[in-house]
């Protein structure tokens, strides 16, 4: 049984995590751990390489801080603004660190924010929090997230960062090729 060490506590992030492994390693079986550590960027990212560099940060100190694990896992959403048309847009980085020191990183599909819930990041909540202003609910970041309040939860913010799991494991899936 392979031990995976996820670098957050929040249950989608560790769901997220463990439906990637399994779909990329059906004939595998893993226990998935959540553990809190530092990001080492701001609580909402503001750029793709905030949002890549946080989730470097999280596997670096959760395989310092939890030595012993087959895998490391890092998941840092984020957002980005267009200053020409005044839109921003949201993803995620998934970014996999092995006890073999292999690296891999995957991202999830862009989307992009209503302008509610833009003007209330430009004063300066995070994306979680502005969700819940626009759509009256609480905690949405740990349930289905702003992907899955826009489409109703055609595709959810679990299934998101499945799928940028399942690209950060590329590497390690065709190991002779990287």
């Amino acid at each position: 049984m392979k031990k995976i060490i996820v670098a957050s506590k929040n249950p989608i992030k560790i769901e997220a995590t463990l439906l990637g492994f399994q779909k990329m390693f059906s004939e595998e079986s893993f226990v998935v751990e959540g553990v809190s550590v530092s990001s080492g960027v701001s609580d909402q990212p503001k750029s793709n390489k905030e949002a890549l560099l946080g989730a470097r940060n999280r596997i670096i100190n959760a395989q310092q801080e939890f030595p012993g694990a087959d895998f490391y896992v890092g998941l840092e959403g984020g957002i980005e603004s267009n200053e020409e048309d005044d839109e921003v847009e949201a993803f995620a980085w998934a970014a996999i660190l092995s006890s073999d020191n292999k690296f891999g990183k995957g991202k999830t599909g862009t989307f992009f924010l209503p302008a509610k819930v833009v003007e209330l990041l430009k004063q300066g909540k995070e994306l979680g929090e502005a969700d819940d202003i626009v759509f009256g609910t609480s905690n949405s970041k740990q349930v289905s997230g702003a992907c899955g309040l826009l489409t109703n939860n055609i595709l959810n913010r679990k299934m998101l960062y499945a799928d940028a799991v399942i690209l950060a494991l590329i590497p390690f899936k065709n190991p002779d090729l990287y």
